[in-house]
């Protein structure tokens, strides 16, 4: 990762996340702690798209999938008493729902940020469901 990577990862944490942090928060009806790996998320050659990509491949996702679950108050409390943690990262050279996982209260979404970008709606879906599932 390069200096334009880490200025546009930096940009996009201090402009761009906090209204996201905002709107997870929102979706899930509690401050839920979210941790992201802004350095893994900064692949190279990509940083004129972080504003693109970020929202389209982790954080929409998520919203989407927090009110998903938060529907009715028997979500809201299941997803109060059962989600501890956010993680968003790209360790795992992952592009599609099997980064994902919900253990021990702990939600992972391991995914890399330049691929599979229009996919928004199927990383919802299966967030939705594996959050469900292990509720």
């Amino acid at each position: 990762m390069g200096l334009a990577e880490r200025r546009a990862a930096e940009r996009f944490k201090n402009e761009d996340y906090p209204q996201w942090a905002t709107r997870i928060e929102e979706a899930a009806g509690f401050a839920v702690p979210v941790e992201v790996f802004w350095d893994e998320l900064a692949v190279n050659d990509y940083a004129d798209s972080y504003a693109e990509f970020f929202p389209q491949v982790y954080f929409q996702p998520l919203v989407d999938a927090l009110a998903g679950v938060t529907i009715d108050q028997l979500g809201r409390d299941a997803l109060r008493a059962g989600l501890t943690r956010i993680i968003i990262r790209n360790a795992g050279d992952y592009y599609s729902d099997s980064g994902f996982s919900f253990i021990d209260g702990t939600l992972t979404i391991d995914h890399r940020p330049d691929t599979n970008v229009a996919y928004g709606e199927e990383r919802a879906e299966s967030l939705r469901k594996l959050l469900e599932s292990g509720l």
